[in-house]
């Protein structure tokens, strides 16, 4: 068969009329693009208070002026940095009791020891991280290890409260102290990470459509979604699938995302429950010695 030019230049004519109805440039649909979630913006920063527990440097972004809380995360202590000098008396959280939450602990400097009335106990050094289910209830102290009061040294310490659903709240107590080299990185119903950036550097988390989002800048300065957002800042989102953080000087973000808990929530000193009467029945409960588990 011989094919004429001008049959080859018809053929022509014709693929390039079929394309353009197919594919017209006019329509923004029909440019073919890897799907790029929609980014949360910044609504608003939340500066934290100083709020100094004895001499320890204590700042809380949450609860605080203008944000209660900020879905399932209920409050956020940050202490230090700050130097303890040799032969101090180390951190000043003695027995003391929780229901119906959960806290997550992280020791960015220095080390923490734990010990509770269900049995755990762990000394945690810089890097890692506890974990803490209180559910039915439980007594925990949260102290400075014997070589830490002797030898002093740095120490800066996150912990966040957690909300859990009310199908939750009497959950038995649990416990995971984990070390800086242990950490696991797996997905749950609640995910929590901190973050090292150098200046310049960028980290972005996608899947997050319908999630509640948590974002405190520890250290340095940061840009999300084009806000400046300062240290010691915590970042109320607009909703969407995405976040992007670029960390304008070197900077150390607390991260993470969980489940929205769509439940009425009553928290009164360490209780954190549904409503009024539950937290009566928590403090009776720990009065009346309910919360010392059996061995």
């Amino acid at each position: 068969m011989t094919e004429h030019p001008e049959d080859a230049a018809a053929l022509d004519a014709r693929l390039d009329e079929a394309l353009d109805e197919t594919f017209p440039a006019s329509d923004p649909v029909a440019i073919h693009s890897v799907d790029v979630p929609a980014l949360r913006s910044a609504v608003r920063c939340h500066a934290a208070h100083r709020d100094d527990i004895g001499n320890l440097t204590t700042r809380r972004p949450v609860p605080g002026p203008g944000l209660d809380r900020l879905g399932a995360f209920l409050f956020l202590n940050h202490h230090g940095p700050q130097n303890f000098a040799p032969g101090n008396e180390g951190l000043p959280f003695g027995p003391h009791p929780h229901r119906g939450f959960e806290t997550i602990t992280f020791i960015l400097q220095g080390v923490l020891a734990h010990r509770d009335t269900a049995g755990h106990e762990s000394i945690i050094n810089a890097g890692g991280v506890q974990w803490m289910t209180a559910g039915s209830g439980l007594i925990h102290e949260e102290i400075s290890p014997a070589s830490f009061k002797r030898d002093g040294g740095p120490l800066e310490i996150l912990q966040l409260w957690v909300n859990l659903p009310a199908r939750l709240k009497k959950t038995p107590p649990r416990y995971v102290g984990v070390q800086r080299d242990a950490i696991p990185t797996i997905r749950a119903d609640v995910f929590m990470a901190t973050v090292e950036l150098r200046a310049g550097g960028r980290v972005s988390f996608d899947n997050l459509a319908g999630r509640d989002v948590f974002l405190y800048a520890v250290r340095g300065d940061l840009n999300v979604a084009g806000t400046a957002v300062p240290a010691f800042n915590l970042v109320e989102f607009s909703e969407g699938a995405a976040v992007e953080i670029e960390a304008s000087t070197q900077a150390v973000v607390l991260f993470g995302h969980a489940d929205p808990i769509n439940e009425p929530v009553v928290s009164h000193g360490p209780f954190v429950m549904n409503s009024t009467e539950e937290i009566r029945q928590a403090y009776a409960d720990y009065r009346a010695g309910r919360f010392q588990i059996p061995g």
